[in-house]
């Protein structure tokens, strides 16, 4: 499911550069504003169970958004790569204490022991994203992860809320989105409004 045309690759590529050279400070207050708005865009209600990533590669980290009061006592998920069908993921349990293993990328994941969930039976998953649109189509970094494992929401009989975290700057006139592709319901940037 690889679907990266030239002029979407170079898009990437600058998306990326550009996310990497953010200044530490800048960065800082950027996390700040997410917050905020994160805060803002969901209102009063209450999360049980969500699933978020670990921010690499100058993608906005999502975890100062989740000291709100809502996600108190929320039992919180990464991304894990699903050892027998390559290139599919599903999330683990995120138990802080605990040491997280490295993956094929050197991105940290819960040890296979920890509980697994399916998407659909998260409230809400937080989605890293290169670029994104104002329809909420999203350009992710080109594997497929998020898309394969987002794709069958619309066959199930609940759905988590799919929030995308990026910076303002990475918000594009327009995504050319693909048939498999799951719009957001919502992208919470650092923007200053």
């Amino acid at each position: 499911m690889s679907h990266s045309n030239p002029s979407r690759a170079s898009l990437r590529r600058t998306l990326r550069a550009r996310r990497r050279a953010v200044p530490a400070g800048e960065r800082r207050q950027a996390q700040r504003r997410f917050a905020r708005n994160l805060s803002r865009a969901l209102g009063p209600r209450r999360f049980g169970e969500v699933a978020l990533y670990l921010a690499g590669d100058g993608e906005l980290d999502p975890l100062a958004g989740l000291t709100a009061g809502r996600f108190q006592g929320a039992r919180l998920y990464l991304p894990a790569l699903d050892r027998v069908h390559r290139g599919h993921m599903h999330f683990r349990l995120w138990r802080r204490q605990r040491r997280l293993r490295a993956n094929r990328f050197g991105i940290g994941e819960p040890a296979r022991r920890e509980r697994a969930r399916a998407a659909w039976a998260l409230d809400a998953i937080l989605v890293p994203l290169v670029g994104f649109d104002d329809r909420g189509h999203r350009l992710g970094m080109g594997g497929g992860f998020y898309d394969r494992a987002l794709s069958d929401l619309a066959r199930r009989p609940r759905r988590p809320l799919l929030i995308g975290v990026a910076f303002e700057f990475q918000r594009l006139p327009r995504v050319d989105e693909a048939e498999w592709d799951r719009p957001l319901d919502q992208v919470v940037t650092d923007s200053r409004r």
